[in-house]
């Protein structure tokens, strides 16, 4: 433990937490070295929900010795269950303690959504222990679950900490220091855990010591959402153009009901990804006619002066100028002014036909191209398109077109840009063709929508270069 509390600290921890319902010790001097020596600041922990490996007596016993010699230590903060802050016993001990503070936490699972009623009552019943911090960890079924958790760290009078559990609880930390939560979890190492941000990123990408009430959230809505690279890019070039916002990822389910919940101008904007492009047109209230023409919006920005949602496309331009320019490049006339694109009179190859399919589809038939979606009419000269996940890490040994029938196309672009070379690309330039990669997409529609987000310019060479040093 002593190395991990090292490694948090290089990682650029402010508070290290002790878990000692989780360690192996057979007498309690082992946790006084412990406690006594570390070099962050510390909250001591033992939950006893976690750590039932004998009796509930007994561990109830060992809980309170821990617990209590933690406080005779005068560590920074101690947290018990809210069971354990009840016995009368260790009431005694919180009201004659000295400098620790008492983090009282309640575990809710189970008995329906959470309601601002359900967890006002639970933090009335913590605080009565005589907390100096209350701390609600929650199981959630669906990210519109946190809405009542976020209205109670906005209006709750007393700190307080939130820990929704699961992939769909993440922002609960992302945005805990927007809505007033007393402090934020991250894992180690790098290493992933459902709903928590690696402590890593908390301190390279989202540097939430820049968060405060006023600022403006915005987020991919999508599922999966674990492979965007949206926030190593937005919240960067936020901070560069002194933009107070903060760009999350947001693991939705039901597209309809996340925009029916999360409707407050704090909600300001949205990249909308796999598989809710299309369903999201319907959640607008006004559509471009671009992405009405194509069906589907990879954008919705909540319009200041009236709240209401606007539904753009900036995949269409992005997919088709990216692949315009590198044509242009292979025929040699690039710079050269035209008022033709190269993709006129071109079979246009498609693979994949949702949100992102549409947006290619139109784009190609706006500029003279044959769209077809796949099939196995191979002729030379032919413009190959994938716009399906197929390929997408962690499938990234897979790819949509067997490579001998990649020799038929001229240019292979594929929208994929987890990882930024595909199979895909990999086999079509071995045979010869002009590939583009989906990176080169995810570069253009993204300075779109920070153009959208922030009403103003997008700082395209630092976002540009940002995306090819990380990817």
């Amino acid at each position: 433990m002593q190395a991990s509390i090292e490694q948090a600290k290089v990682e650029g921890a402010d508070l290290v937490e002790l878990c000692i319902d989780s360690m192996e010790f057979s007498h309690i001097s082992e946790v006084d070295k412990l406690i006594q020596h570390p070099t962050l600041p510390a909250i001591v922990s033992y939950r006893l929900k976690s750590s039932r490996k004998s009796s509930d007596e007994a561990c109830k016993n060992t809980c309170l010795q821990v617990l209590r010699r933690a406080l005779d230590l005068d560590v920074e903060f101690v947290e018990m269950d809210y069971e354990v802050a009840s016995d009368p016993l260790m009431s005694e001990i919180i009201y004659s303690r000295s400098n620790t503070k008492i983090i009282v936490s309640s575990y809710l699972n189970g008995g329906g959504k959470p309601t601002t009623e359900k967890l006002g009552d639970v933090i009335a019943c913590m605080q009565a222990t005589g907390a100096d911090v209350m701390k609600l960890e929650i199981a959630v079924d669906s990210i519109t679950d946190l809405a009542p958790v976020f209205e109670m760290l906005t209006h709750c009078q007393v700190p307080l900490i939130a820990l929704a559990v699961g992939s769909r609880g993440l922002i609960s930390q992302l945005l805990g220091p927007k809505f007033g939560g007393f402090l934020v979890y991250g894992s180690l190492g790098g290493k992933s855990v459902p709903g928590l941000p690696t402590l890593v990123s908390l301190k390279q990408v989202y540097q939430l010591e820049h968060i405060n009430p006023d600022t403006k959230i915005f987020g991919l809505v999508s599922n999966p959402v674990g492979h965007s690279k949206g926030p190593i890019l937005h919240n960067p070039a936020f901070r560069h153009t002194r933009f107070n916002g903060i760009y999350v990822p947001m693991l939705v389910d039901d597209v309809k009901e996340f925009f029916r919940t999360y409707s407050g101008t704090d909600f300001a904007g949205f990249s909308v990804g796999i598989p809710h492009k299309e369903p999201a047109v319907a959640c607008c209230d006004e559509v471009h006619p671009l992405a009405k023409s194509i069906g589907a919006v990879n954008t919705i920005i909540r319009r200041p002066i009236d709240g209401k949602l606007v539904g753009y496309n900036t995949d269409c331009e992005s997919a088709i100028s990216a692949i315009e320019d590198a044509l242009r490049e292979r025929q040699g006339i690039n710079g050269v002014a035209s008022h033709t694109s190269p993709i006129a009179g071109k079979i246009f190859v498609l693979v994949g036909a949702g949100g992102a399919g549409r947006a290619l589809a139109f784009g190609a038939k706006s500029r003279g191209a044959r769209v077809i979606i796949f099939n196995r009419n191979y002729e030379k000269g032919m413009i190959l398109a994938n716009a399906s996940a197929i390929g997408m890490e962690p499938n990234s040994d897979q790819s949509p077109v067997p490579k001998e029938a990649l020799k038929a196309y001229e240019l292979v672009f594929d929208a994929v840009y987890t990882p930024r070379n595909t199979r895909l690309l990999r086999e079509a330039a071995e045979v010869g063709a002009t590939v583009v990669s989906g990176v080169e997409m995810f570069i253009r529609q993204a300075l779109g929508q920070f153009r959208l987000f922030t009403g103003g310019l997008a700082p395209e060479d630092f976002m540009r270069k940002l995306v090819l040093e990380q990817f």
